[in-house]
């Protein structure tokens, strides 16, 4: 049996090309395209079993609240979250009409990506700096991306679990911002430059030594393969799962 599944934001650049990936992959169906201004209900969903959000920030949660109400589990590659919203997400889950549906938020579905995302948090304890460059098309509405945001976060977790302080810097004077956003700690710094898709670069010094990790993705069918797995495996995760970590066994 087919996965039947829905695209939100279908008419955008991710969005159509997640449609296009569907309707490729063996074992997946496409039941409906949804784009601003569709209705997210049972109906217009067309009995979908799997909605695909890649909107906006703006209605992203709106939009997965809905898709639970219909009845469908739900995969999203849309930036903007946080622990609020992650919690309110998690609420509905465990109310008594949502229980057993799944929702998978990934910051990043570029296999490269989540990859070295995981390696940066595994090596993060042993160095004494650290900073994350994170690089997009200037059609990006968001900045800093929420790989980036995700990579600090880990990269913070993981200092403050090896009992590592904060990182050097005497910095007192930036009334321009050079220095970058902070985020737990972590410098993190967004470029907007015509020509690139996605990128990012971990920075990792010690005295006489450092490490970088970059992962580039020239092509939005880079994060094919990740969508196209969540959108198999997100049904056998029920509640709420963050990151596409969890299906790779990292």
């Amino acid at each position: 049996m087919s996965i039947r599944v829905a695209v939100l934001g279908a008419a955008g650049r991710m969005g159509s090309t997640v449609c296009r990936a569907v309707e490729q992959a063996e074992g997946l169906d496409l039941v409906a395209r949804l784009d601003a201004g569709d209705p997210i209900d049972a109906e217009h969903l067309r009995g979908a079993q799997v909605a695909v959000d890649f909107t906006v920030p703006d209605v992203t949660e709106a939009n997965v609240h809905a898709a639970i109400d219909a009845g469908c589990d739900v995969v999203v590659g849309t930036t903007g979250w946080d622990e609020e919203s992650y919690g309110r997400i998690r609420t509905h889950l465990e109310q008594p009409g949502a229980r057993g549906r799944a929702v998978l938020i990934a910051p990043n579905f570029a296999l490269s990506a989540v990859l070295a995302m995981s390696l940066a948090a595994k090596a993060a304890r042993y160095f004494e700096s650290a900073e994350v460059i994170e690089l997009h098309h200037p059609g990006k509405v968001d900045a800093p991306s929420g790989t980036a945001v995700a990579t600090a976060q880990r990269l913070a977790a993981a200092r403050s679990e090896a009992g590592l302080g904060p990182v050097p810097d005497a910095t007192q004077v930036d009334p321009d911002g050079a220095r970058g956003a902070v985020i737990d700690g972590i410098h993190v710094h967004a470029v907007r430059l015509r020509g690139l898709t996605a990128h990012e670069e971990v920075v990792l010094g010690n005295p006489g030594e450092q490490l970088t990790i970059r992962t580039d993705s020239f092509d939005r069918e880079s994060f094919m393969p990740g969508v196209v797995l969540a959108v198999r495996e997100v049904g056998s995760r029920p509640g709420l799962t963050i990151g596409l970590d969890a299906l790779l066994d990292l």
